[in-house]
């Protein structure tokens, strides 16, 4: 088999997170948590004007704005001063997204902790910030949430918690942790439960949200590292991250390239995931000289082109999986675009490939 098809990603998945969102497992443990507080979870939800179905989906997407004021409401709704911690007891570190996957398979918990500073902005929410920071003594695990709500103090309860968590997933049970500080002022009557259940002192109203612990135990070995999970996982963030730096066109490339594979690829979808609306993006890939529904049908004839060289796929199979209505409107645009039909051209290739 061809190292070229090994490699390809047919099916990626969603490309990046749309700006402005997070992952809806985020809120995974809510419903459980309101129903043993005696509140119906689709109303609190709704009172948010989240739609409550999202719940049963972890994968989609909901505001930062609206995930930041649900958990200050419910805090309001339950008068419970540290809601989010609590919720938080009720998750895993997998509320990060696949980016936990990559630094659980990490050699050591030096590369597991920078995974999670380099891809959970992909895997969860751009918004999410983390950053390692290292002492000759002391190393510190940073975060922040670009949410435009503040130091709002339910997330942070809640990141605290889950920080925390992924820290002893990755180090261990000899894990412990030095000391924790938020960037926001903690009450008297929340300071004891909080470091009670953390297992160290916390400080409020400092520059950083934090958790430290001893510098030497980062270069432990991880037991549940994986060498072919880490490259491979790694290999396919790290383009996902590229995407974010690349131009406005090779952007809508990558969404297209995506969503095709899920038979729903438009100009809204694609808009929504880069932050804007579809008019502005058509206004802009106008000054480009460009077109969307150009950069899909380039998009169409590429992929085309790679499942016939590859598979042994039918024609009628190949307009399924390109979106096309029927064959025979495939066979007339890929004729249009490289000049042979498509079954020409699967025969062309196959001849190259018995002479070389």
């Amino acid at each position: 088999m061809s190292s070229h098809f090994f490699l390809s990603v047919d099916a990626p998945g969603p490309v990046l997170p749309p700006r402005g969102t997070i992952q809806a497992r985020y809120l995974q443990g809510l419903g459980g948590l309101l129903h043993k507080l005696g509140r119906d979870p689709r109303d609190v939800l709704e009172h948010e004007q989240i739609d409550p179905a999202t719940l049963a989906a972890p994968d989609h997407h909901i505001k930062c704005g609206a995930a930041v004021s649900l958990l200050e409401y419910c805090s309001r709704l339950a008068r419970d001063p540290l809601f989010g911690l609590h919720l938080a007891e009720r998750q895993e570190p997998e509320a990060f997204g696949c980016a936990v996957t990559l630094a659980r398979a990490a050699p050591t918990l030096r590369e597991g902790l920078q995974s999670l500073v380099d891809y959970v902005p992909v895997s969860t929410s751009r918004e999410c910030e983390l950053e390692l920071v290292t002492a000759r003594e002391v190393a510190e695990l940073r975060w922040r949430t670009d949410t435009g709500f503040g130091d709002a103090q339910q997330p942070n309860y809640q990141g605290l918690l889950l920080q925390m968590k992924t820290l002893q997933m990755l180090g261990g049970r000899s894990f412990r942790p030095l000391y924790a500080t938020l960037t926001f002022k903690v009450g008297r009557m929340e300071l004891q439960p909080l470091q009670e259940r953390l297992g160290c002192r916390v400080y409020g109203s400092l520059p950083v949200n934090a958790i430290a612990f001893p510098t030497d135990i980062l270069d432990t070995p991880l037991v549940t590292s994986d060498s072919l999970v880490f490259g491979l996982l790694g290999s396919y963030l790290a383009q996902i991250r590229a995407i974010a730096k690349a131009s406005l066109i090779e952007q809508v490339e990558a969404y297209v390239r995506s969503a095709l594979s899920s038979g729903n690829c438009s100009v809204e979808g694609c808009a929504e995931s880069l932050g804007t609306s579809a008019r502005t993006l058509q206004k802009r890939l106008t000054r480009l000289r460009s077109k969307f529904a150009d950069i899909v049908q380039n998009e169409r004839i590429n992929r085309a082109k790679h499942v016939l060289i590859w598979s042994d796929c039918t024609l009628d199979e190949i307009a399924f999986q390109l979106g096309y209505a029927e064959q025979t409107s495939f066979g007339r645009a890929f004729k249009r675009v490289t000049g042979m039909t498509p079954q020409a051209f699967r025969a062309s290739e196959s001849r190259k490939r018995l002479l070389s």
